[in-house]
């Protein structure tokens, strides 16, 4: 699968991006996605996962009601919407997906995903 993650930016406190990670090979649908970031000195943190079918949706505890991951079949691609932002969700954001049927735990750790697309960097600051 050949992930490409977009829609990164710089954008003021308070203000929304919308991240895109389109699949040109393979069928997201068959996925769980996964949306990670890594701001420079921290480690990686889960955002926010979709199981496949958009049959359940996940959020990491700080991006919680501010964030929301969806899916369009038809474009083969899933956003993840983000509003309100922070200065601190200042990251490099990847999208990751999953085969098969992951548990929650699961979609939270990055490092059982088996695809990753090459980040897309998000700047919030006045």
């Amino acid at each position: 699968v050949q992930l490409q993650a977009s829609g990164g930016g710089l954008v003021q406190p308070g203000g929304s991006l919308r991240l895109s990670c389109a699949a040109s090979e393979g069928t997201l649908s068959n996925y769980a996605v996964g949306w990670f970031r890594q701001a420079p000195g921290k480690e990686r943190e889960f955002v926010a996962a979709s199981r496949r079918n958009s049959g359940s949706t996940y959020y990491g505890n700080s991006v919680k009601g501010r964030f929301t991951i969806s899916r369009d079949n038809a474009k083969n691609t899933v956003y993840l919407q983000m509003s309100s932002l922070k200065p601190e969700d200042t990251a490099i954001y990847f999208c990751a997906v999953k085969e098969g049927w992951p548990i929650m735990s699961t979609m939270m750790n990055g490092d059982m995903y088996d695809y990753w697309g090459q980040g897309t960097q998000v700047t919030v600051s006045s």
